[in-house]
């Protein structure tokens, strides 16, 4: 399988990340909604706060229009709450005016102290449909605006969506100097690989075959070439980890028990990237799989039916998972953003089964966006090997 060449050398250290389901999106059952569980401060601050102290490098923090908390609100409030862990922050490029944003994004990068990345996102927003080309034209304009704003002094930008003459930048000079937080993107269409490669620092997949997973990395290089520049690679992922494979495949089975598939079909739909490219081929693959909902060893795609976007998880051993891992890794692949149901549960088990036994890194340390004389290991918790 050919390994793509990436920006970063240390293939052996990896960003791992968790996520806070900021989205509703945590059940002890899949498909049935659970009080406890719900998307609250409370809640989702306590997966945060539960995946600093197992070690974890980063935490995804969704957006979602119709259910959950705002993402922008809820990392600000996580600033004082957390010592070491960053944040990687979603944005739908153009629901916020392009300044505006840069502005917001410094003053969070601040808070934290250089404790930010950014998810950038391309979907629709509620009544609007806008083309594929459109939409990433707004990201590109977006993206190229919090560059300015990031880097120089004014922002002067004449684009087809926006344009924007000599505007001061000193309010949106974020902590990071080296450019600005990492911009991390997950995309399929040719408009999406486009604006990855001129304009991101990370590809995000979502969980596809080995050889899939490779042809994207070969794609999203190739645009990334046709600009000078080399990418890091990321892959998005649920995780089901246990002492055995017997019982991580029968933990696979329970959570789903419940599931009622027209339930789950409406929790797809009322996400706004339902009809994406991406979501495509997250069904498709659930089609493809076997009896059981695999697609292939260790990769159960029975998590799609009961959401839209990241639709499989690894299930297996703790020897299993490794070698999936290390498997990832030897493809070029160096950032994990890992999840599981419920959240704060299966952060303890990946937490203390597998993660240990990683050599994890922080992207935006390597990038230089953090000095090395940042903290980056929680309290209490020793440092990787």
């Amino acid at each position: 399988m050919t390994i793509v060449p990436i920006t970063s050398p240390d293939l052996a250290a990896a960003e791992v990340s968790w996520f806070a389901a900021l989205c509703s999106d945590d059940y002890a059952y899949l498909g049935v909604p659970d009080g406890d569980l719900r998307s609250s401060w409370e809640h989702c601050s306590a997966i945060v706060k539960r995946a600093e102290a197992h070690g974890f490098r980063n935490i995804l923090c969704p957006s979602s229009f119709q259910v959950g908390q705002d993402t922008l609100s809820f990392v600000a409030g996580c600033a004082p709450i957390t010592e070491s862990i960053n944040f990687l922050a979603a944005i739908r490029c153009g629901e916020m005016q392009p300044i505006m944003l840069a502005r917001t994004v410094a003053t969070l990068d601040h808070m934290l102290k250089g404790r930010l990345t950014l998810n950038v996102i391309s979907s629709d927003f509620p009544g609007e449909v806008a083309s594929s080309a459109f939409r990433y034209k707004r990201s590109h304009e977006v993206v190229q605006i919090l560059r300015q704003a990031w880097t120089r002094d004014t922002i002067d930008h004449n684009g087809e969506v926006y344009q924007f003459k000599g505007v001061p930048t000193d309010p949106a000079k974020p902590y990071q100097q080296n450019g600005g937080p990492l911009l991390y993107f997950g995309g399929y269409s040719p408009d999406a690989l486009e604006l990855c490669g001129a304009q991101c620092d990370v590809y995000l997949m979502w969980p596809e075959p080995k050889e899939q997973l490779a042809q994207r990395m070969r794609d999203v290089h190739a645009r990334a070439e046709a600009h000078g520049r080399t990418l890091d690679y990321g892959l998005r992922v649920h995780m089901i980890v246990r002492d055995t494979e017997a019982e991580a495949k029968d933990y696979a089975e329970h959570i789903a028990s419940k599931l009622d598939d027209e339930y789950g079909t409406l929790i797809r739909d009322r996400a706004h990237d339902s009809i994406s490219l991406g979501v495509a081929h997250q069904a498709r693959a659930r089609e493809l799989a076997d009896q059981f909902g695999y697609i292939e060893p260790h990769m159960w795609t029975g998590i799609g039916r009961a959401r839209s976007g990241c639709g499989a998880a690894l299930v297996g051993s703790t020897d299993q998972i490794m070698s999936k891992i290390e498997d990832y890794q030897k493809m070029g692949i160096r950032a994990f953003i890992f999840s599981g149901y419920p959240h704060l549960d299966e952060a303890d088990h990946f937490g203390t089964k597998v993660l240990p036994q990683l050599k994890t890194c922080s992207l935006p340390q390597e990038y230089g966006r953090i000095p090395a004389s940042t903290p980056q290991t929680p309290l209490g918790i020793g440092e990787r090997r």
